[in-house]
C-alpha cells in the first residue's frame, strides 16, 4: 500500500512511518529536516494549502494517515487562530483533496473533545464538549473531515512512546525526570487510557486494511490516573516511585482547562477489528524493551537543524 504520513517528525508520525516502511511504500511529510530515514520524505509546510494538491499528485498515495497537529494544549490556548488553522482547517482541506482523488484518509483526533463530566467510559455516541482551544480545534477538525469525506476514519487517541526530541509524551516526561532523580507531580484526578504508539500504529494499519470507516476510539483498553501511570513506569524501569507526588490537576497552574475523565470505550473498535485492544502495561513493557535496544537514540539521529 502506498501511504502518505503527515507529521512524520512527530511522535506518532515518525513511529508509524518506521513501523510501516518494512511492508508498505511510505512517504513521510513534515516541516523539519530529517536525514537517514528508511522511507521517502518530503519537507513541506502543510499550512500552505496551495501546495497540498501537488504533494498528493506527486506521491499518489492510496491512503493518507494524517498525524500532523498542534498538540501543545497550552500553546493552543495562547494561539487559537493557529490551532484552528492546523487542527481544523488543514484536515478539512486534506479530506476535500482526498475525496476528489479517491484517496482513503485516516485522521487523528483526541480524547480531549470530552469535558469529563461523565462518570463512566465515553462511547463514540456521546456528545463532545471540549474545554480548551486545543480540544475545540480538534473537534472542528473531526467535523470538517466528516463533511468532506464521510468514509474517512477518524480516530480519537491518547498515546505514549519515544520521540526524536525525547519530550513529546507523558512517558518520556516521567522517564526523563525519574532517571535523573528529580521529583515530579502526577495527577490523581485525571483518568485516561494510554496506548503505546507501536500498538496504535498497528491498530490504525489494521483499520485501513480491513476497510473500516467513521469514528472510532483508539486508545488503551484499561484506564488509570496519570499518577498511577507514572508509578507503573517507575516500577517498569526500577526508578524511585516516591519521587512522584500525587497532586490535583487543578493545582498545577496550567493555562488550559483539562478534563478529569478521559476514559474512552474501545468496544466498537475491538468488535469491528475482531481483536483485543492492548492496554498500557503491555505498552510499557514495549517502551522499556525499546529503551534497552537503543531505539530512542536511533530516533534522535534523524532530525537535523530545525527539525
Amino acid at each position: 500500500m502506498r501511504l502518505l504520513i503527515t507529521g512524520a517528525s512527530g511522535l506518532l508520525g515518525l513511529n508509524m512511518a518506521l513501523r510501516c516502511a518494512a511492508a508498505h511504500e511510505v512517504t513521510g511529510v513534515a516541516r523539519g529536516r530529517l536525514v537517514g530515514l528508511p522511507f521517502a520524505y518530503r519537507r513541506a509546510d502543510l499550512t500552505d494549502f496551495a501546495a497540498l494538491p501537488a504533494l498528493l499528485d506527486e506521491v499518489q498515495p492510496e491512503a493518507v494517515i494524517h498525524c500532523a497537529a498542534l498538540a501543545d494544549v497550552d500553546a493552543c490556548e495562547k494561539q487559537p487562530a493557529l490551532a484552528q488553522r492546523v487542527n481544523a482547517d488543514l484536515p478539512g482541506e486534506l479530506a476535500r483533496l482526498c475525496a476528489a482523488r479517491g484517496v482513503r484518509l485516516v485522521h487523528l483526533s483526541t480524547d480531549a473533545v470530552f469535558d469529563g463530566a461523565k462518570s463512566d467510559f465515553y462511547t463514540e455516541d456521546d456528545r463532545p464538549n471540549p474545554l480548551s482551544a486545543y480540544a475545540r480545534s480538534k473537534l472542528a477538525g473531526e467535523r470538517a473531515v466528516q463533511a468532506a469525506l464521510p468514509e474517512a476514519v477518524i480516530a480519537r487517541v491518547n498515546f505514549f512512546g519515544w520521540s526524536a526530541s525525547g519530550r513529546r509524551s507523558l512517558a518520556e516526561f516521567f522517564f526523563r525526570n525519574l532517571r535523573e532523580g528529580r521529583p515530579v507531580k502526577g495527577f490523581t484526578d485525571v483518568h485516561f487510557c494510554p496506548l503505546f504508539v507501536g500498538d496504535l500504529s498497528d491498530l490504525l494499519l489494521s483499520m485501513l486494511e480491513k476497510g473500516l470507516q467513521g469514528l472510532y476510539h483508539v486508545v488503551g483498553s484499561q484506564a488509570l490516573s496519570k499518577y498511577e501511570f507514572g508509578v507503573a513506569l517507575a516500577r517498569q524501569f526500577g526508578f524511585d516511585e516516591s519521587l512522584i507526588a500525587p497532586v490535583s490537576v487543578e493545582a498545577a497552574g496550567l493555562t488550559a482547562r483539562r478534563s478529569h475523565n478521559l476514559r474512552l470505550s474501545v468496544h466498537k473498535l475491538s468488535t469491528d477489528l475482531g481483536r483485543v485492544v492492548p492496554h498500557y502495561l503491555t505498552g510499557l513493557m514495549h517502551f522499556y524493551t525499546q529503551y534497552t535496544q537503543g531505539y530512542p537514540q536511533r530516533l534522535q539521529r534523524f532530525p537535523q537543524g530545525d527539525a
